[in-house]
């Protein structure tokens, strides 16, 4: 087994994931004339696009070309759906029957997904954005570090199979991905994705997709909820500032524990709420951080010096995790416009990617 005060792989690679995210995200929203909910909109824009995340480049705006692409070639190519509705709600895509097709009332299958104006605005704004950010990672870390980093990811990669998505998929029923995955997906190695991104997010799938065939509880419940909770529990106000995620998919989390009797929530000392194992949810903490342990002896035997060379170079982008000694968070400062930048800023990042329907953020935002 890995030892006890190591972090798990799966950790690890979601750390890195949601850093590169983050900082890639907070570069778009600069550079991009957007809408937010609770922040406003770009000044001098009416019709610019609500503010997604780097998910939904990768599920959606990128298989998006002037041609237009079915519902059904696009969830091919992407190997995982995309939040379709909610793409075309937020102005970045129009979903209609195909102006060519001679049939009265073509089937929703066989309609296409094109861009708006705002959608291609954005896609010039995301296209380069993987190789800036790749290139700040190559100086911040070193250009030996990253290469490293991307050679043992590929090679991981390369074995964990060519129909997982080159992104995390937008978490589904139970906050579990298997069921995200697309029943018929694009296999070849030419449709590949080998930027930085796209490989620590399907090796991290690969991982998560292992745990979730054995566990019944998704390891993204468990790695950002069950695994910092105990029988004396913890205060629901603080579970965002000791988790890296938000107060809304961690509710969600919550939720799925209270249904399966593994938490309860009760009114804490003086004021506010907890939320504390039950005996049966001890019980599926200890379960879920050994079988997390065994597979990543199993990966260890799998993948062997690879997953060693992944190992050591996570840690040393990660130092000890916390905001003064963790290289991974030293790229994450938001322009003074953005977003992040009125809320507190994440002291941790999250174990596991909480990418929600919500616009694909990865601490679910």
């Amino acid at each position: 087994m890995a030892p006890t005060n190591r972090l798990p792989i799966s950790s690890l690679l979601s750390k890195a994931l949601v850093a590169f995210t983050i900082e890639f995200d907070n570069e778009a929203e600069h550079r991009l004339p957007h809408r937010t909910t609770n922040h406003g909109a770009t000044p001098g824009t009416l019709h610019a696009p609500w503010l997604v995340s780097m998910a939904m480049w990768f599920n959606c705006m990128r298989f998006v070309d002037d041609c237009g692409i079915t519902v059904p070639e696009l969830e091919r190519r992407a190997r995982t759906p995309t939040n379709l509705a909610g793409m075309e709600r937020w102005g970045y895509i129009r979903v209609a029957a195909d102006p060519a097709d001679p049939r009265p009332k073509p089937p929703k299958s066989a309609w296409v997904v094109r861009a708006t104006t705002g959608g291609r605005t954005a896609q010039k704004v995301w296209q380069p954005l993987f190789a800036e950010i790749e290139k700040r990672w190559n100086e911040r870390f070193g250009a030996a570090t990253i290469e490293g980093l991307e050679e043992s990811l590929g090679s991981i990669a390369a074995q964990v199979g060519h129909s997982v998505p080159d992104c995390m998929p937008i978490l589904g029923y139970g906050l579990t991905n298997a069921d995200r995955l697309a029943k018929s997906a694009a296999t070849s190695t030419t449709d590949q994705d080998h930027s930085l991104p796209a490989l620590l997010a399907k090796v991290l799938l690969g991982f998560a997709l292992d745990f979730e065939r054995r566990s019944t509880i998704s390891l993204a419940i468990y790695a950002n909820l069950l695994r910092i909770l105990d029988a004396t529990g913890v205060r629901v106000r603080e579970l965002p500032v000791r988790t890296g995620v938000s107060k809304e998919s961690l509710s969600m989390a919550t939720g799925i524990l209270l249904k399966r009797r593994l938490a309860v929530v009760e009114p804490a000392a003086k004021s506010g709420k907890i939320v504390r194992l039950t005996e049966a949810g001890m019980v599926s903490a200890r379960e879920q951080r050994r079988l997390l342990a065994d597979i990543e002896t199993e990966w260890s035997a799998r993948f062997g010096v690879d997953l060693l060379q992944l190992r050591n170079t996570l840690e040393q982008l990660d130092g000890d995790g916390t905001t003064a000694n963790s290289p991974l968070l030293l790229g994450l400062e938001p322009y003074p416009d953005g977003w992040r930048a009125s809320v507190p800023r994440l002291s941790i990042l999250p174990h596991f990617p909480m990418v929600l329907h919500r616009g694909g953020f990865p601490d679910g935002s």
